[in-house]
């Protein structure tokens, strides 16, 4: 079992609001499909952040952390659902069966914490040899009213339940660098973060390059960080979703070995 995220700004050009990429999204579909077909043992679940759909409209109406004018809510739903239609239409012209599953339709969260979804319609949709498919979103909140659940919370959460191996989060860099590698020539890759690495992680550990209202890499490390301690076995593997093939290799190969890999 692989959990394979695709991250917000690598499917969406997250400096202009409501921008799909749609042959990223494309390629990235067709290098599941492939991969699908080589490996028919192979059981997936995918998901994708919302990029400049959804955190641009939730940033405006602080959506995060509760909103005054549930407009916004309303708003930030649509422009996340109407993303995962674009990748939805992609996957299923690429010939992947995925069947989209709603987030905010039973997450229930507490300050910005997701404490429960419902994990059936995932469990019965790859029972039938069905993909899976989930995405950041709005969610009602028992303290706030409304918060943003990002698409790595999502994939704690049905972690627990579905037991993945693996954990591939597609970006638009090659993993976690030393600093912003779009800014800085001078920047190296962090091939593994672990526990005695931690700390050298959290020193160079940023937000995201754009508007990510769901905290941005350092969100993510921490989050799959928390996850492979409960999971020693899970590897959780960040990769450049820019780099062609690589996402196909990686789904075929378990020992595949590229980008940053955060372990026990």
């Amino acid at each position: 079992m692989v959990f394979v995220k695709l991250g917000g700004s690598l499917i969406t050009d997250k400096d202009v609001e409501a921008t799909a990429r749609p042959d990223v999204i494309r390629r990235l579909a067709e290098e599941v499909r492939r991969a699908l077909d080589a490996h028919p043992d192979l059981r997936l679940l995918v998901g994708h952040g919302s990029g400049s759909f959804g955190h641009v409209v939730a940033q405006r109406y602080q959506v995060q952390s509760g909103c005054t004018d549930w407009h916004g809510y309303a708003l930030t739903s649509a422009a996340a659902t109407r993303l995962n239609r674009i990748v939805t239409d992609a996957f299923l012209d690429a010939g992947v069966p995925v069947v989209s599953i709603q987030p905010s339709a039973s997450a229930r969260c507490r300050e910005g914490e997701l404490i429960d979804l419902a994990v059936h319609p995932a469990q019965e949709v790859l029972k039938h040899g069905l993909v899976p498919l989930v995405y950041g979103d709005v969610a009602l909140d028992e303290v706030w009213g409304t918060t943003i659940i990002s698409t790595e919370a999502i994939f704690v959460h049905l972690a627990r339940a579905l037991g993945p191996q693996r954990i591939l989060l597609m970006g638009e860099v090659e993993g976690v660098f030393s600093a912003d590698p779009r800014r800085d020539p001078d920047a190296h890759l962090i091939p593994v973060i672990n526990a005695s690495r931690m700390e050298e992680a959290e020193r160079v550990l940023g937000g995201s390059h754009a508007v990510d209202v769901t905290g941005g890499m350092r969100s993510k490390v921490h989050s799959m960080m928390d996850l492979v301690r409960e999971f020693p076995d899970l590897r959780v593997r960040l990769l450049s979703g820019l780099q062609a093939g690589l996402l196909e290799r990686a789904l075929g190969d378990s020992e595949f070995k590229a980008g940053t890999l955060i372990t026990a």
